[in-house]
This record gives structure tokens, sequence and C-alpha cells, in this order.
């Protein structure tokens, strides 16, 4: 089930309230973690137990995702406005710079977060940023064109489908190298997240002069990358070993651009190996 907290931000029109939530399980140093854009927290549920093993594990629900509600009105889903707000929602949950890993918009929130030393490490799977116009078009493109199926398919059909592996193949393969593994159950749910997101088409508009170009220093950070990735082209890890000399980049062999699913236990130690590295 999940628990949410509510707290305050600055914006342009004064102090707003927002809401997240969360689920938060385990023990030891904090582990916050972040879905990708019209996901949602339960995009972790392959690698949470695993992770809880080790780690006080975070996993919320972006603003305008799954069970978190939209931000105010007048409040931006830009780079700008979400991170703070991240650190404001680990202030109020009594967290100091927790471990961070997130998956693609969650990914590049997590790097954001380590540039303003925010965090320990940081795990990115397949973080958006790090691509050309053209891949950026693409993924856009893709992603706008899941949006619209998730809202045209009637529910009894989404649920139909998701009973078949053919089905959840037909739904879910742009994201999961594996579709076949996802329950009939994660299929419906994350259909549904896509389709009722009311944080995507803002979230969407601000990515598009996105680029991720800085370094982050003294905070460890891996850079993971699944071979069979057809949203974010493995070719963009290259860009991002680039810009961030010291990360880690490494290959997630068989798994796709929401790697959690496709190969649990090798990205819950991805992630642990890297929350576990001293900062240099």
């Amino acid at each position: 089930m999940a628990e949410e907290v509510s707290f305050t931000i600055d914006s342009p029109r004064g102090s707003r309230t927002v809401t997240i939530a969360y689920r938060r399980a385990g023990a030891g140093e904090p582990l916050l973690l972040l879905h990708g854009i019209g996901h949602h927290r339960q995009a972790w549920d392959p690698v949470f137990d695993i992770l809880a093993a080790e780690r006080d594990v975070i996993a919320v629900d972006l603003p305008g995702f799954g069970e978190s509600p939209a931000l105010p009105d007048g409040v931006a889903y830009d780079l700008a406005t979400v991170v703070p707000t991240l650190g404001a929602l680990c202030a109020e949950l009594g967290v100091d710079r927790p471990h961070v890993a997130g998956n693609s918009l969650g990914g590049l929130l997590a790097l954001e977060l380590g540039r303003e030393k925010l965090v320990r490490s940081v795990t990115a799977l397949s973080p958006a940023g790090f691509w050309t116009q053209s891949e950026r078009r693409y993924a856009f493109a893709t992603l706008t064109a899941m949006r619209r199926t998730a809202k045209l398919l009637p529910l009894p059909v989404i649920e139909r489908m998701s009973r078949t592996a053919a089905g959840r193949t037909a739904l879910t393969s742009t994201i999961y190298a594996r579709p076949g593994r996802r329950s009939p159950e994660a299929v419906v749910a994350e259909t549904l997240a896509l389709r009722e997101a009311t944080g995507f088409a803002d979230t969407l508009a601000a990515g598009v002069a996105v680029r991720f170009t800085d370094d982050v220093p003294g905070v460890p950070v891996t850079v993971a990358w699944g071979t069979k990735d057809r949203l974010l082209l493995r070719r963009q890890g290259v860009r991002a070993k680039q810009t961030i000399p010291g990360a880690r980049l490494v290959r997630l062999p068989g798994c796709g651009h929401v790697p959690m699913n496709d190969d649990p236990a090798r990205v819950a130690r991805v992630i642990l190996d890297t929350s576990r590295v001293d900062a240099v």
C-alpha cells in the first residue's frame, strides 16, 4: 500500500503544496527509487525486496504519475522544479542525502540530484538526456504513440491482452525485452498508469530542450544500459561516459529500457554495488 506525504515548495506564484505517494521498507542507508515517464513506482517491484534487505528503500510516484497528484497549477514539470521537489520530499521524510537509482526520466533526475550533491551515489538506468535531436524525437514519438494506444484501448481489452504472453508483448515490448515475464496484473496497472498520468504531456514538453552536459564530480555514479533497449539506444551510454568520465558504464545483457523486470538480480546488484562505493 502507498503512503502519502505533503509538503510545500517555492514556485513563481509563491508557496505551493505538493503531495507524493511512495512505498518505503527495509533498513540501512536510504535509497530513493525514481521511475520513468508514464510509469509508476511499481516499476521497481521486481527489485524492491532485494534492495530492502540492505537498504531503507523509498520508491516514489513522481508528481503527476502513479498515485501522486499533479503539480499545482502554474508549477512547471521541468528539472528546475522537480529536482528541488525531490530534495524537499527527502527532507520531509527525514532522509539526508540518500543513494538514488533512477530509470529513464528517473535516471536523468538521479543525475541532476547527484550534480546538486543532494545524494550519496547515483545509479542511472538508461537515463534520458544523452540523446541527439533525432534520437529524442524518435523516443518522444514512441512514448506518445504508447500513450495514445493506452488511451484508446478499453479496459476489458487491456485485461484480455494481459492474460497472454503475446498480448503482454504487444502492450509492453517497447520497454521490456522479456515482456512475457511481467505479470498480467502488472501489465494492466502500468498501462492504466500511462493512460492516466496527469503529468505526461507537460513532462514531455519540458524535455524537448533537455540534454545532460555536466560532469557529476565527487559522487559515485553508475550508468547502466540494456543491450536491447529499444527506446533510448545503448550508444547513448557511451555519450554518458564521455560526459561523466568518472562514471562506471555497465552493460545489462538481454535487458530492455526498463531493466528491473528483465533481470532483477543483476539490476539490484548494480544498484547495491554503486551504493557501496566511497565518494571520490
